[in-house]
């Protein structure tokens, strides 16, 4: 008698907290139709993994080191357009969720909803299915029917570019102009450019700006120094996060 095998959804777990990653992963190992084939803790880790392993769905953070969850779900989508990609995160602002939406992810999970609604999210999504956590979904109604009234629709203010968004992670951490040239791979003056950029887009003229609108976000839950260029740079150019934000 031929049994036949179900085919199990595979999924990459993208999370900067080893202690997430962990509990994501002991709650998904009792389920028969899904496995774990993948973890990854930053944003480009995610982006090489799946272009190697192509999972069904990515469970996707947002503030992580070297590529923000946003920008790993764009490439991941671009590389890999089969996948999924389901964003389990602890912030949920309507921005953050219309920027995901707009780039592609599938769903939107909170992570405080994650006992209760991360499996059948994850099912639905892998059906072609959206899915947002019930609260977030019901914001989404009320602007949708709001809009429909007024006759307007909600814009993000905080549109920025791939590269902005990428530069306004590395002012948050600290970098000087210098090492996040080197870092990007551009010139000091395109860095220049794209911070003048992102300070006229957000109407905030000072780096401290910058860093508390990033804490404010939660572009960043925790400030993850990465190793910098060995170049000569004045202290001068480099402004101490923890004087930014004025934590004690």
């Amino acid at each position: 008698m031929s049994v036949k095998l179900m085919k199990k959804i595979s999924l990459l777990l993208v999370d900067d907290h080893r202690i997430v990653r962990e509990g994501l992963r002991a709650l998904l190992r009792q389920e028969e139709d899904i496995e774990v084939v993948g973890e990854a803790e930053n944003g480009q880790e995610a982006v090489q993994m799946a272009k190697k392993i192509e999972p069904d769905v990515v469970v996707m953070d947002i503030a992580m080191p070297l590529l923000s969850g946003l920008e790993a779900t764009r490439q991941v989508l671009k590389n890999v357009p089969s996948t999924k990609v389901l964003v389990l995160s602890s912030y949920c602002d309507d921005c953050y969720v219309e920027q995901l939406t707009e780039a592609g992810a599938s769903g939107y999970l909170v992570k405080q909803a994650a006992t209760e609604h991360l499996l059948v999210a994850i099912r639905e999504v892998q059906k072609g299915n959206a899915f947002f956590s019930p609260s977030i979904a019901k914001r989404k109604r009320d602007r949708s029917r709001q809009a429909l009234k007024a006759g307007w629709t909600s814009q993000c203010k905080w549109e920025l570019t791939t590269r902005e968004t990428q530069v306004l992670q590395l002012i948050f951490e600290g970098w000087a102009n210098k090492e996040s040239a080197v870092d990007l791979g551009i010139s000091i003056k395109t860095v220049e450019k794209h911070r003048q950029q992102v300070m006229k887009k957000l109407n905030i003229h000072d780096v401290a700006g910058l860093t508390r609108y990033a804490v404010s976000k939660g572009f960043a839950d925790r400030v993850v120094f990465k190793e910098q260029p060995k170049l000569t740079t004045n202290c001068s150019d480099i402004l101490p996060v923890v004087d930014l934000i004025g934590l004690p």
